[in-house]
């Protein structure tokens, strides 16, 4: 598939030529619209190959505005947000589009860097794009009767992203990460069967599933002279549970592993379903040795009750703040916040969304335990990780 094309909305005659120039120089094709008016009447909804540049302060018509506009009238083009105003306006506005339902791929302020730019389009091209043309149309209808017969016949895969020691740049683990391989539309990515799991009340057989193979798997790599730690998603289903640590111990036990070796991670949203009982299993599991991860850090609304309620082991800062920490001093704020939070907890942090040597260099200044993202490695099958790592010694 092609590049996509990209619109640029700026009542700043100069600065949006400068644009479209640089963003021709990067392989994009580039329309430039002064107001935004035009954009509605030379476009139509359904243009998916496409990226918006929007400005937010423009007469007439506001970036506010054309976000309003864009979610009453369907467009679904991801946007970069840029504006003269300060990082607090540009936050508010990105929350405001994400309540409309809108994707926003970042936001910058002006003057604009060409360089962060630059870097943004590609990590969207590599990233975005590749998961949006993964194997399969968004537009495929799933099952939930396909779905069953996935999670009990082996057609779930597991393939794991590895992540390293910020210090000494050693493999200390990786993440599980679930795909279906379907045997007429080849490999799923969970985007597409995950809600259909968690709405048909399926996710439990899912992730008992996708457990199984993480254990079997770091049981694979121990005898293979790797020790690596595994982190395996929970869902809400899944926390509230009752049963769920005696599950897990005896799947351990069963296999004489170290209950250490896995690592559960909970989002913020998932603790909030029902949250008297969801302690009850967690603290169980902490128990019982398993460590406790809680993802998506700062994205919710209730994160430092979580960490004095919790017993997590572990921080994983959210990588929308961390791809953002090169050009975005709030971004940066709040990652070096969440490491310094983390370690007066004695948790380790891990810092996902790493896409380049930058962002690796400025997390070692934070003091950041352990690197996950594409800077490092994309998830792979568990036995290409095994070669990834040989090559690296």
């Amino acid at each position: 598939m092609s590049l996509p094309t990209v619109h640029i909305i700026d009542d700043e005659q100069q600065v949006a030529d400068m644009l479209a120039e640089f963003v021709h120089l990067t392989g994009y094709q580039a329309n430039i619209y002064t107001q935004a008016m035009q954009f509605f009447e030379q476009n139509k909804p359904g243009d998916e190959n496409s990226i918006l540049i929007l400005d937010l302060n423009m007469p007439n018509m506001d970036g506010i505005e054309v976000m309003r506009q864009l979610a009453e009238t369907g467009y679904v083009l991801p946007i970069i947000l840029v504006s003269g105003y300060d990082m607090g306006v540009l936050h508010s506005a990105e929350q405001l589009a994400r309540a409309h339902s809108l994707e926003i791929i970042a936001s910058l302020s002006k003057p604009l860097k060409m360089e962060a730019l630059r870097e943004i389009l590609q990590v969207y091209s590599q990233d975005g794009m590749d998961a949006k043309t993964s194997s399969i149309s968004n537009e495929l209808q799933l099952t939930a009767s396909e779905l069953k017969t996935a999670i009990y016949s082996n057609q779930l895969v597991v393939h794991y992203q590895p992540q390293v020691d910020i210090k000494s740049g050693a493999l200390v683990g990786a993440e599980a990460l679930v795909r279906w391989q379907h045997p007429n539309h080849g490999l799923i990515y969970p985007d597409l069967f995950i809600p259909l799991a968690e709405k048909k009340g399926l996710i439990s057989g899912l992730t008992e599933q996708v457990i199984k193979q993480a254990v079997g798997q770091i049981l694979k790599w121990k005898s293979e002279g790797l020790m690596i730690h595994v982190s395996v998603n929970i869902s809400a289903e899944n926390i509230t549970s009752l049963t769920l640590p005696e599950q897990l111990i005896d799947l351990l036990n069963h296999h004489e592993l170290d209950a250490s070796m896995l690592t559960l991670e909970v989002t913020e949203s998932a603790l909030m379903s029902e949250l008297v009982t969801s302690l009850d299993i967690l603290t169980r599991l902490r128990m019982k040795g398993i460590e406790l991860s809680i993802d998506d850090f700062g994205t919710g609304y209730s994160s430092l009750s979580q960490l004095y309620r919790v017993p997590f082991t572990e921080l994983k800062v959210d990588q929308s703040f961390v791809m953002k920490m090169q050009y975005d001093e709030d971004a940066k704020g709040i990652v070096k916040t969440c490491i310094m939070l983390g370690q007066e907890l004695n948790m380790k942090v891990v810092a996902e969304g790493v896409e380049d040597k930058e962002i690796m260099a400025l997390l070692s200044e934070m003091g950041c335990d352990i690197a996950q993202g594409y800077h490092i490695a994309k998830s792979m099958p568990a036995d290409e990780l095994v070669q990834w790592e040989n090559n690296r010694v």
